[in-house]
């Protein structure tokens, strides 16, 4: 359906990105602002980012198409995953600026939310499912790692400085606390970059939802900082910063391979 490309490891590891699609069809496009149509909130790079994750042995799942079609790390409901603090959207009408993405009259009404969830939401779900429980089934575990990124300071979205990098875990529900505290231990022990444990980003309806740690599947996010691996200003992908910060991760996704606690009965 040209919606997602599917790597398949042979680790119990799946590294989702869900906001690296860039793709706008045509009779969306046509109704977006200029602004909206570069699509300035993706997560930039970021499945080049985790290309060496295929090096570990890891599954990779990457959308083809832009959050602005429909965030794939959203409830289906829409249920706001911040209350009470901006956020975007199922089917966003504003971007992280707060500025309007859509022509005047130009919003999608529910019939047609409804149609994308179908056609771009759906799908996505279903094989990132299906490709967990094949892991799980080969393994008995699966770890699922939600790779994000977003610009360091977003006014309409936070205050302040953004810490480089942001680990969520749903307040410790998606993941076992044995896990936690490995990859805590691994950011404690480096001095290249702050970073914060379940702070203004704790995991999108991706963490939250296939999170379940009882049951042999670990959710974890991890929001970088742009900064760290780009240009935030061009959008200009940065060798040496992002193989210094890929060093970091890639000791964060190996602590994710050691045998962890058994799952609960």
């Amino acid at each position: 359906m040209d919606i997602f490309k599917l790597h398949r490891g042979t680790a119990p590891l799946l590294v989702s990105v869900p906001h690296d699609g860039t793709r706008l069809p045509a009779d969306i496009a046509s109704r977006l602002t200029d602004s909206a149509r570069r699509t300035p909130d993706t997560d930039w790079h970021i499945a080049r980012f985790y290309a060496f994750a295929r090096d570990l042995g890891a599954s990779m799942i990457v959308p083809l198409h832009s959050r602005y079609v429909v965030d794939v790390n959203r409830a289906e409901d829409d249920v706001s995953l911040y209350p009470g603090q901006n956020t975007t959207g199922l089917c966003p009408i504003v971007q992280f600026t707060g500025e309007p993405l859509y022509l005047k009259g130009g919003e999608p009404d529910e019939a047609e939310v409804r149609a994308r969830v179908d056609r771009y939401w759906r799908p996505y779900h279903e094989a990132l499912r299906e490709e967990l429980q094949r892991i799980r089934s080969r393994h008995g575990r699966a770890v699922l790692w939600e790779g994000h990124s977003i610009r360091g300071e977003v006014p309409f979205l936070f205050d302040g400085r953004l810490p480089d990098l942001n680990l969520g875990t749903a307040g410790g529900a998606s993941c076992a606390p044995g896990l936690q505290a490995r990859l805590e231990r691994i950011l404690a022990a480096q001095d290249d970059y702050d970073f914060v444990v379940n702070g203004r980003f704790k995991g999108g309806h991706i963490t939250r939802y296939y999170g379940d740690p009882g049951n042999g599947i670990d959710a974890v996010q991890l929001e970088i900082s742009q900064r760290v691996y780009m240009d935030e200003d061009s959008y200009a992908y940065d060798d040496p910063r992002a193989a210094r910060a890929q060093a970091l991760v890639r000791r964060l996704l190996e602590a994710t391979l050691q045998p962890g606690e058994p799952a609960c009965s």
